[in-house]
């Protein structure tokens, strides 16, 4: 479900308590791991973490006015989600994710971006933090432009 809250403060009081909480512990985890340049937003009626135009003019190539996002952290109908886009972005990252994953003996359950859980207890906060921090911003714009690159001559082919 998505929000119409302007702030990720009035996105958070909105929220049940027992979900407040949930979101709340994972954000925590990601601002103490979001590498310097990315700034917290609401993006998507969602809780967003973006590239600002200020760094990365262009923003997201489907809708330039949105900033480039890193992670969207939000409540739906059924579960709470976290996307990841630089493990969805690059096979590496998701390799490396998937197994860090594994091997904290939690169970997965994560499409190509978007990690879904109901509980705190479901998440390996510490795996969360570590996919954040490991993606400086200059890294992760200089792979999305690679991305954009690769997708246009395959599609000139």
């Amino acid at each position: 479900m998505t929000s119409s809250a302007a702030t990720v403060e009035e996105y958070l009081a909105a929220l049940s308590q027992d979900r407040r909480d949930v979101l709340s512990a994972v954000r925590e985890v990601i601002l103490a791991n979001l590498p310097e340049g990315y700034e917290e937003t609401m993006q998507y009626g969602m809780i967003g973490y973006v590239v600002p135009h200020l760094l990365y003019p262009p923003g997201y190539h489907c809708d330039p006015k949105q900033p480039l996002t890193l992670a969207n952290l939000g409540s739906q109908k059924n579960h709470m989600s976290l996307y990841l886009m630089s493990v969805y972005g690059d096979s590496a990252t998701a390799d490396w994710f998937r197994a860090a994953y594994a091997a904290s003996g939690k169970k997965l359950d994560m499409g190509k971006a978007c990690l879904r859980f109901k509980r705190l207890e479901d998440l390996t906060l510490e795996v969360i933090g570590e996919a954040i921090a490991r993606v400086p911003v200059k890294q992760y714009t200089e792979r999305y432009e690679e991305t954009l690159r690769q997708s246009r001559r395959k599609r000139k082919q």
